[in-house]
This record gives C-alpha cells, structure tokens and sequence, in this order.
C-alpha cells in the first residue's frame, strides 16, 4: 500500500514538473515572438496608440534684393487645430470658434463633428484671434506655430517675387519658378499622450542635415529702382488714362534686371483680394506688336550687311507707298520726300522702313530677327514667358516684309525688346537676361553665384557704334521723335513706337487703341542702363514721344540723382556680402567738393537724398548725421540753414512708401 503511494506521489510530482516546464516553455516562447519577432510592431502600435505626428509645412528661404534687402521673409504665425475627440459640448464650440476666428459655424460644426483626434480649422490667422482662442481655453482646441510667407513690401515686385500657398508652396514668380531651392524639408510635430488621451508635450522632428535646408535667394533687382520705376509707372498709367503698364530696366553689359514693373500690380500677402488677370506678369508673358521700336533692328541689320549707309537717301513718296493691294502711310500723315537713312529713324519713317526692308531682303531680315532674339524665348529666369511670333520666312509676302519693317504683323515679348535694344547698347553683343544673382545658406554664406552669359554677337561694334550714333539724334535733336525722353548732361539713345492695337473681333487694326512706347540707354559713350517703358490703351497723348518717352526720363534722371551711377566709365565693385553687387556711378573727378554746401555756417540741406548720399554730404561738411529708416530723406532736424551749434549733430528720417 504504502509503495503505490509513493509511486503515485511520484508520477504526480512528475506530471505536476512536466505541466511547470511546458509553461515556461510556453512563456519563454510568447515572450521571444512578443519582445523579439513582433517587438518592432508591436513598439510601433503602443506609439501610435499613445503619441500623434502631424507633417507641418517646411520654411523658405529668404528671398533679398542685390543690396540685401529682404523682399519675401517666412515669418511664425498660429494656426488652429482640434481634437474633437475630446470636445465636450460640439455645438457651443463651433459657435465659440466661428465668432473668434470670423467663419461660418456650420463649417466648424461640420468639421469638429467628425470622430478622428485632429482637423484643421483655421491656417495662420491674425495675432488677435490667436490670443482670443488662448485666453479661451477650449478643451480639444490647439494653437499649432506654422510659417507664414511674408513680403515686408507689399505690392512692390510682386510679378516678380510671386506667392505661397497655404501648403507654403510656390505658386506665381520666383516662389515658383525656385519652391525646390527655398523650401526646406517639412518639419514634424509630435505629441505624446497618457492612457487617458491627454496630450503631455509636443516636440519638433527635424533633419539636422544641411542639405535638407533651403537656401536664400538674391536678386539682381535693386529695391530702390524698382520702386522708383514702379511709382513712375504708376503715375503715366493714371495720367493717361491707360489700361495698364510695363517697365524694365537691365544692365545692358550684363543681363542683370535692375527693375521688372507691371500695372496693375497686386499684393502678395492677400492675393484673395486680386484675380489671375492681375498677377500676371505681361513683361515677359504678354506678346504684341511692337510699331516703331522694331526699326533699329531693321536699319542695323541693313548696315551690316551693308545694303544702306547711314547717309544713303530713301524717297519716303509723300506719305503714301502703295505695295500690292496695301498702301503704307506715315503716322500722323507725316509727308517726308527723301530722308537719309539717320533721318527714317530720327522721324520714324514708316515708308522709309519699308524701302530698307526691301532692300535687305525678307531671308536676311528674318535671319537678324532671330539673332536679335525675336520668335524665341531669352530664358529669363521668370515662368510664364512667351516666345513671341515671327512667322517662318517663306510665309512672309512682299507686303508682310513691308510691315514688319515698322512693327506690324510680328509679336513680340517686352523683355525681348529690352535685350534686344542692348545688344545694341553692347557693342553689339545680346546678354542673357537674368534676375537671381546667386544662392546663400541659411547663415548667408555664398553657395553659388551666377555670372553674365553672352548668348551671341548680333551685329559688330562698328555697327552699333554707328546705331548708338543714330538712337541719339532720336532723343538729342530738337525734333527727334523721342526729344521728351532727353537727360539734362547725359547723352540718351533710344527709339518712341506707338503700335496700333488688332482688334480681332473686325479682323483689322484699331484706329483708337494703341500701344505706346520708348526705349533706350545711357549714357551713349559707355551705355550702363537701359530702360523699356510700355502703355497699354492710353485714352489722352497716344504718341510713344509724348505718353512714354516722358517716363523714361523721370525714371532715368531719378536714378541719376539718386544713386551713384558713373556717367562716364563703369567698374564693378565686389564687397564681401553675397549679392552686393553694383554699378559706382560718380559724375566728376572730385564729387566731395559738390557735396558742400556755399553757406558752411548753416545746417546743409539733406532732404531729397539717399543715406548714402546724405552720410557723404555729412562727413564733407564734419556734421554728426543721425539716420531713421529707409529710402530718401523726407526731414531733418535742426532744419536746413539752422546755424551750426558747437556739436553740429543732425536727425535726418528717411522713408520709401507708397
């Protein structure tokens, strides 16, 4: 008896050991599959179970002007944010955001009333409202810090800078034309929650590599021409009625666009406000016919290939030349009997033009055309720009060579127009046109800079010479056609055009609608600047003499007046700031000696000036100058003419507006 108790205690202690052992077994082996085959899953749904991300959208660059004034900056705004899982009361909500935030309820109401833990309910709004959803202490309501593009100059250069959209993505100009360059990678945010789903702490997830960062950009444009060509501009549309405006100014040795201008323009910091139609940039997406301003194309083409000298006469018939079924007029109903080839520029001959043009032969005209640039596009680096239209030549018939001797039957861009123009202010020599100078980092730090690059040799420098000679008699002689774009002690160059507008709805030309312009450079012995003016539609002084021409001058004695542009001989100055490049202008061997004032016992005046020149006009006559804001000097204190005090100290504000 006693033996089969034992036995039976020891096949029970046995059997008890077995079933311990095949459990921890059991045990061992959940714990291998939990922490070692399905640990990395399993780790990855505890994190989404307790923590959230959410992708926010990446900063940008800063875009700057050549003289490193920041255009288009990213600044932190608040956007809004809900956890409707854990709102309590969804309608009381709704209306509490809707009246803070100014939207509709039942698009918040619709919005909170979905069962997930986030939705977006308003993206970068206003310091106010993010106090006013602060203060209220919404439970499942949160203030997330977002970037938000802005353009500390509102309107000014906005065709060119373009926008963002709400995903902080380029859509229109430059923030298009570079989102790879200026946008950085996308910053993550996470959050941690307790068992209960309450958020402890939010943390920024972000690549510390440098080549995930975006870089900054700088411009060739100058900040203070483009104002100046904008208020010009501004100002001509207004006075004439126009239905609207463009105006570029180039650096014709090199290509650099110092000033790109549209009118209407548009603010890029609320385009809501504005439509497709205004933010369009029609400097470089516009095409049209040209009129007269083409003619310096055809009369330098004629001269090298030496079909016409400069002193060759043409009979420009009395007005009226008759080519096949069309009869050619001169504008105005001019009668010219014979002119020299200098005289159909100077009084924009368009029966003389014609004559030229036949004389040079539609194949070899069309050939210059295209070596000018025409019919193709310049590869400015803007979107958005048109080739233009230059028939192939095979099309073209007697009549068409006529016509397009003088600007009519052939569209064309105005940014073609400028470059083409200075070519011939460039010895004959067609530069790319270009905006970005160069790349920054993040701590402005040079990463590339771009140089001038010559796209071809039109014409040879006899030939231009010869050209800049003609262009000038245009604006210096007292009856040139462009005598009102004339610059007191600067010799202009350059070329009126008033085209007759298609009215396509007729099928023929428009006797009322035109499209007024001139263009041209200075000075002639050395051209440093070059400058297109374009008014669409004027309703009073329809003439490109008498509507643009002026412009021109104001823009080009401004810039004179304004900034130190070097009449005489050009030399480019490299500083150590990346993109500071510019032209030194100076308009005689000892400038410092303009810079006193006759009575040195009186306060000088330094309203009118820039900083630049208001420090040089200082230090010459040993006054303390003390500088506030930007742009030109507006008012100074002690006022002009104070007598001097023994600290000679003067207050002077500055002010660029609108």
């Amino acid at each position: 008896m006693a033996t089969d108790v034992r036995r039976w205690l020891r096949v029970r202690i046995v059997s008890i050991l077995v079933i311990f052992l095949v459990m921890f077994v059991a045990l061992i082996s959940r714990a291998f599959q939990l922490q070692v085959l399905s640990g990395q899953n399993l780790k990855a749904l505890a994190q989404r179970q307790h923590t959230a991300n959410l992708q926010m959208q990446p900063d940008r660059g800063i875009i700057y002007d050549r003289n490193g004034e920041k255009l288009a900056i990213s600044v932190m705004a608040d956007s809004v944010c809900a956890d409707p899982s854990k709102i309590i009361n969804i309608e009381a909500t709704s209306a509490q955001i809707a009246k803070i935030l100014n939207l509709d309820r039942k698009t918040i109401l619709q919005k909170i009333s979905v069962p997930k833990n986030f939705c977006w309910l308003a993206r970068r709004i206003s310091p106010e409202q993010a106090a006013q959803i602060q203060s209220a202490d919404i439970e499942g309501i949160f203030l997330i810090k977002e970037p938000k593009r802005f353009y500390p100059n509102g309107f000014l250069g906005a065709h060119l800078l373009g926008f963002v959209g709400d995903d902080n993505s380029g859509l229109e100009g430059l923030e298009y034309k570079y989102d790879d360059v200026l946008k950085e990678k996308p910053l993550h945010l996470a959050w941690v929650r307790d068992a209960k789903g309450k958020k402890l702490f939010l943390r920024a997830e972000k690549s510390e590599t440098k080549k995930n960062e975006g870089l900054n950009i700088v411009l060739t444009i100058d900040y203070r021409i483009q104002y100046l060509v904008e208020t010009h501009l501004k100002e001509a549309v207004s006075l004439r009625g126009a239905k609207g405006g463009v105006a570029i100014v180039m650096n014709p040795k090199t290509g650099e666009i110092l000033a790109l201008a549209n009118e209407k323009g548009f603010n890029p910091n609320n385009v809501r406000g504005f439509s497709s139609n205004d933010w369009r940039n029609r400097a470089i997406a516009d095409v049209f016919d040209p009129g007269s301003t083409f003619k310096p194309f055809l009369v330098a083409a004629a001269l090298e290939e030496k079909v016409v000298k400069e002193s060759d006469k043409i009979f420009c018939e009395n007005g009226s030349f008759a080519i096949a079924d069309r009869t050619i007029r001169e504008a105005n109903r001019k009668r010219h009997g014979y002119l020299s080839v200098r005289e159909v520029l100077k009084y924009s001959s368009n029966i003389g033009a014609a004559k030229i043009a036949q004389k040079l032969k539609k194949e070899k005209y069309s050939q210059y055309l295209e070596s000018f640039g025409f019919g193709a596009k310049t590869g400015i680096d803007l979107p958005g720009e048109a080739s233009g239209i230059l028939r192939p030549v095979q099309n073209w018939t007697n009549v068409d060579t006529a016509t397009i001797a003088f600007g009519q039957g052939v569209s064309v861009t105005a940014i073609q127009m400028i470059s083409a123009m200075s070519a011939i202010a460039n010895d004959g020599v067609l530069m790319r046109p270009y905006i970005v100078r160069g790349f920054t980092d993040k701590d402005n730090n040079l990463v590339k800079m771009r140089t001038p690059e010559v796209v071809r040799q039109v014409i040879s420098p006899e030939t231009a010479q010869s050209m800049k000679m003609m262009l000038k008699e245009v604006v210096c002689s007292d009856d040139g056609t462009g005598r009102n774009a004339n610059i007191a002690n600067v010799a202009v160059a350059g070329k009126t055009g008033t085209a007759q507008k298609f009215d396509f709805s007729r099928n023929v030309y428009s006797s009322d609608k035109v499209r007024t312009s001139f263009m041209g450079f200075f000075p002639v012995e050395n051209p440093q600047i070059a400058i297109l003016v374009i008014l669409d539609e004027p309703q009073t002084d329809k003439w490109g003499g008498v509507a643009a021409a002026p412009v021109f001058k104001n823009i080009g004695e401004q810039m004179l007046n304004c900034f130190e542009i070097d009449i005489r001989q050009s030399h480019v100055v490299k500083t150590d700031v990346p993109g500071n490049l510019r032209l030194i202008y100076t308009q005689d061997n000892n400038p410092e000696q303009d810079l006193l004032d006759a009575d040195s016992s009186g306060m000088p005046d330094f309203t009118g000036l820039t900083i630049r020149q208001a420090l040089k006009k200082a230090k010459a006559n040993s006054i303390d100058l003390k500088v506030s804001g930007n742009g030109w000097a507006v008012r100074q204190y002690p006022n002009p003419g104070t007598p001097l005090s023994g600290d000679r100290v003067c207050r002077v504000f500055f002010e660029i507006t609108y």
